[in-house]
């Protein structure tokens, strides 16, 4: 079941207990995104996120459904971090298992991909010289 939420995530532990859930697992690939300390040339302090929580975590669960639909997966977790994330933080963590790697790779793609053009979250840059709305997603 995909996560929205303000505390930060052990990668290892969220990786463990996804791979435990099945025997039939001989591939786990997995995105970690962070919060990095450059953005289009500025230092970035910090950055924010908000969202939409009730649409978010609904689309994200749908979003971890779809991918296990459209490819041969066993299984997928999503989560995803709001509030405010300092630079080094993880933000985003998404785990795929199956049972050979090809297919794990394609979905892990595939959600990093869907999740940030159908999820309603937003994010907020903090820089030395002031802040400002991120619109497109790269």
């Amino acid at each position: 079941m995909a996560r929205l939420q303000k505390e930060n995530f052990d990668v290892g532990k969220e990786i463990r207990a996804l791979a435990e859930k099945s025997r039939g697992t001989g591939g786990i690939v997995t995105f970690l995104g962070t919060v990095r300390d450059i953005s289009k040339g500025h230092e970035i302090v910090k950055i924010n996120f908000e969202s939409y929580a009730d649409m978010a975590e609904k689309e994200l669960d749908r979003l971890e459904d779809d991918a296990k639909e459209k490819f041969d997966i066993i299984d997928c977790l999503v989560i995803h971090r709001t509030g405010e994330i300092t630079v080094g933080e993880n933000i985003v963590l998404i785990v795929v298992t199956s049972a050979h790697r090809s297919a794990a790779f394609d979905a892990c793609e595939w959600t990093i991909d869907e999740l940030k053009t159908r999820i309603p979250i937003w994010k907020e840059e903090f820089t030395a010289t002031g802040k400002h709305w991120v619109e497109e997603h790269p």
